[in-house]
């Protein structure tokens, strides 16, 4: 990831939704002036979602998200109405397309949304009548509407202006209440097998790129220099950032009273729910060999001989608790739909993902009665040292 570049993770999701052929995808092709999705008026022609990367106006990184078509009476329709669900989980704001009278099914749809913000979107206006435009409007009466025509390219601006609106008051940030200006920040980086070659992670990218844009110092070491950078320093670090999987190496090394922090934790607290997480470790103390564990990672890469989640937490817990505890492994942005089934639930820090689906998968285990606790907060639970972690 390059330093000037926003990830997806870190953009506001902003979903299309509506019936098959309601003009979602030219709606999107107009807004972002040119051609991102398949536009067709056959039935269905988006199958899965389709996602675009953008910088709107004053409203900063965003990512643009086609979905399939509601009521859809083809075949895959069902499976397309789960993609859709998919696609809302994880939705900043949603705008929702209606182009014709018929709004059953739309607004079925809402009920989803919840606390989701939505703007109603009317298409075809070149094509429908003032009294199709008034009957819309009536069923939509509680939400604000846009009338609007992709063909005609009108109602765009005010498409923008009104998304505008919900542009966050103030953006979170990672180090927010953790580092001031011309405050000493020391990165210890381990380059093991997991790290990619000749680059660093995500987390290690935006954490230095933040650190900057705040005027702090920064300065990375891996693990086996930290002793020699540390004697060379002429003031002690305001804050250590490591790596989860060196949390006790590196805190043994460390002056007492420096505070110690890890990539995880601060994605943690910046995208989850650092108190839910902190009181869902403690259900490490009630599980026994016949527990069952998930181990949520949001990424989707080949597991490495090293890497933290696939292989180092899970040999934490068989450690603990026997080799015949179950384990299992989740990857993607999809959360699976049998946590029902596990006892704990161990997230990522969820770096690729944005703060709405990390929260909405927090809220899901917390209805179901399922703990849910970060990568970073069971590491130093096992490490005994979670009490000397800053977050």
């Amino acid at each position: 990831m390059e330093l000037n570049k926003t990830n997806s993770g870190s953009r506001i999701h902003i979903g299309f939704f509506g019936k098959v052929n309601s003009g979602k995808s030219s709606i999107i092709n107009a807004f972002a002036n040119r051609e991102i999705s398949i536009v067709s008026k056959e039935e269905g022609t988006t199958t899965d979602p389709v996602y675009k990367s953008m910088e709107i106006k004053d409203l900063g990184a965003c990512l643009l998200m086609d979905t399939p078509g509601i009521a859809d009476k083809t075949i895959l329709g069902e499976k397309r109405m789960k993609k859709t669900g998919e696609v809302i989980s994880k939705t900043d704001i949603g705008i929702l397309v209606v182009s014709d009278t018929d709004t059953k099914s739309e607004r079925e749809l809402l009920k989803e949304f919840k606390e989701t913000p939505i703007l109603i979107v009317i298409n075809k206006i070149d094509i429908l009548s003032k009294d199709e435009i008034k009957k819309i409007r009536e069923d939509f009466s509680d939400y604000k509407v846009i009338e609007l025509s992709a063909l005609e390219k009108f109602g765009l601006d005010k498409l923008l202006e009104e998304l505008l609106k919900f542009k966050p008051n103030k953006e979170e940030k990672l180090f927010d209440g953790m580092v001031e200006e011309k405050n000493l920040v020391l990165l210890v980086i381990p380059q093991d097998i997991a790290a990619p070659k000749n680059r660093l992670i995500l987390p290690q990218v935006q954490a230095i790129r933040e650190l900057l844009d705040r005027n702090a110092l920064v300065s990375m070491v891996k693990l086996e220099e930290l002793s020699d950078i540390l004697q060379i320093l002429n003031k002690k670090p305001d804050l250590i950032v490591a790596d989860s999987s060196v949390f006790l190496e590196v805190y043994e090394k460390i002056p007492r009273d420096v505070r110690l922090t890890s990539f995880s934790v601060l994605f943690a607290k910046l995208k989850g729910d650092i108190g839910e997480y902190l009181r869902g470790v403690e259900a490490l103390e009630k599980l026994n060999e016949n527990s069952k564990i998930l181990i949520a990672e949001a990424c989707t890469h080949a597991p490495a001989e090293e890497d933290i989640g696939r292989i180092k937490i899970p040999n934490m817990i068989r450690k603990k608790y026997g080799e015949n505890i179950q384990v299992d492994v989740s990857s993607g942005s999809v959360f699976p739909e049998n946590i029902c089934d596990y006892d704990l639930i161990v997230q990522c820090g969820g770096c690729m993902l944005n703060a709405k689906n990390i929260r909405n998968r927090i809220k899901k285990a917390k209805e179901k009665n399922i703990p849910i606790t970060n990568y970073g907060i069971v590491i130093a639970h096992f490490k005994g040292i979670l009490d000397k972690i800053n977050y």
